[in-house]
């Protein structure tokens, strides 16, 4: 029996029934998420994503698959973990800064190794949570992960394991269901048919989520491409990482960019269209969407065609969402 939850094959979401909310509900929507991203970005930590590094996707995704937990849990898993990992480490860094302050030395050393101890215990409870959360009727319960763990050669208990859960929730001040990039392309979808937009809705959004995973999955090269091509120079600087921060951890951004790189490959006759729609609906330049989608396909297929096809408009569209990087 414990062969056959490895072998079964990945669970496929149904698609998102389109075209039957309100406007005033795809209105509203489109407002909270928007200011959602935008307290997001006002707010970040110098730690912002680094918990979101490609071997702890990877594995966050391929043990999702294997407990056959839909797409959104998949993505909410992974930010609780990252919003958690990051309140963790703040803290952490604080009480070491403390215990300095006091005459007492360095205690960042046993904070990273505890970090370390635990890191696969609060994984699982993020995959949980998430599991949790989603509509689905799958949901991780704690015989299933500890039977998990054990097979790891960890020796938690189940109470170990609920506690685990309990400080993943306080940390997070009980507030475990954001919007996650899914969400943003999905009521981006909604609101292009609403306009009129022509869409292949059912292989536009299989393929925004192909995209989506692949973008977690291959983020630092994707954005690293998208800072050369921003600044015009190959080797930034360190204060231009640094300000190019809110850029990788905009959803907006990423939404827009995700969807505009699908149609390109499904429809590119209609690529512009869309690009131009999205533009209008979220005020993102269309340049800097085809920037994105410049850097997405460049890492997929080793093309930039959008870019190609648009040479003469420049490469600094991106600026306006962080300031000249000089």
């Amino acid at each position: 029996m414990g062969s056959r939850a490895q072998a079964a094959p990945r669970y496929r979401d149904p698609v998102p029934a389109f075209g039957t909310a309100a406007p005033e509900a795809i209105e509203d929507a489109l407002m909270r998420l928007a200011a959602e991203n935008e307290r997001h970005l006002s707010a970040l930590p110098e730690e912002a994503g680094c918990f979101r590094e490609p071997r702890i996707v990877e594995f966050m995704f391929l043990l999702a698959d294997k407990w056959r937990l839909d797409q959104a849990a998949r993505y909410q898993a992974v930010e609780l973990l990252e919003r958690f990992m990051t309140k963790q480490v703040e803290q952490m860094a604080k009480s070491s800064r403390k215990h300095c302050e006091q005459g007492g030395g360095s205690s960042w050393s046993s904070l990273e190794e505890q970090i370390y101890n635990t890191f696969v215990l609060r994984l699982v409870s993020c995959i949980q949570l998430a599991s949790k959360l989603s509509l689905h009727y799958n949901r991780v319960n704690s015989d299933v992960a500890l039977k998990f763990l054990q097979s790891l050669k960890f020796s938690y208990t189940k109470q170990e394991l609920l506690e685990s859960e309990l400080a993943v929730l306080k940390a997070l001040h009980f507030q475990v269901n954001v919007s996650t990039p899914l969400a943003y392309v999905e009521l981006l979808l909604e609101v292009l048919g609403y306009n009129g937009c022509f869409l292949p809705t059912k292989p536009l959004h299989q393929m925004c989520i192909e995209l989506l995973d692949f973008s977690y999955l291959s983020r630092d090269a994707i954005y690293d491409t998208l800072l050369k091509t921003t600044i015009e120079n190959s080797a930034p600087s360190k204060l231009q990482v640094a300000k190019f921060l809110t850029v990788k951890e905009d959803f907006m951004l990423l939404a827009v960019g995700i969807i505009s790189t699908s149609m390109f490959i499904l429809n590119p006759g209609h690529w512009k269209q869309v690009v131009e729609h999205l533009n209008c609906i979220t005020g993102i330049t269309s340049q800097s969407i085809r920037e994105f989608s410049n850097a997405v396909l460049k890492q997929v297929i080793g093309s930039t065609t959008p870019r190609q096809c648009y040479r003469s408009c420049g490469t600094k569209a991106l600026e306006h969402r962080i300031g000249p990087l000089q």
